[in-house]
């Protein structure tokens, strides 16, 4: 049985200038990040971004990672996107040797 292909891309977080309802954040994936962010702009792709944008809100893009779809669902299944917000106040650590969203480095 072979594995599934995992491209890897960019897991990128933006920050909403102020909440829509409940949404402060979105997390999400993309192979061409620039396309990704344009789509966005446009109020295309993600549902959320769409409301976002004619309730007239604007965002940033807060930050990024290197990553697989699989990593960005962990992202979010973890939730508490702030807690990875610069724009909200959190300092990055340092990069460290990569593992993975949610995964522990071998000792």
């Amino acid at each position: 049985m072979s594995r599934p292909v995992t491209t890897v891309g960019v897991i990128y977080l933006l920050h909403f200038e102020r909440p829509y309802r409940h949404a402060r954040h979105y997390t999400g994936w993309a192979a061409d990040l620039d396309h990704r962010l344009a789509e966005h702009a446009a109020g295309q792709g993600a549902r959320l971004l769409a409301v976002v944008k004619a309730a007239g809100i604007a965002w940033t893009l807060a930050r990024t990672w290197t990553g697989t779809r699989a990593d960005e669902r962990a992202l979010k299944r973890q939730g508490g996107a702030s807690r990875r917000c610069p724009t909200c106040g959190v300092t990055p650590l340092p990069a460290r040797r990569a593992t993975g969203p949610g995964r522990r480095s071998a000792r």
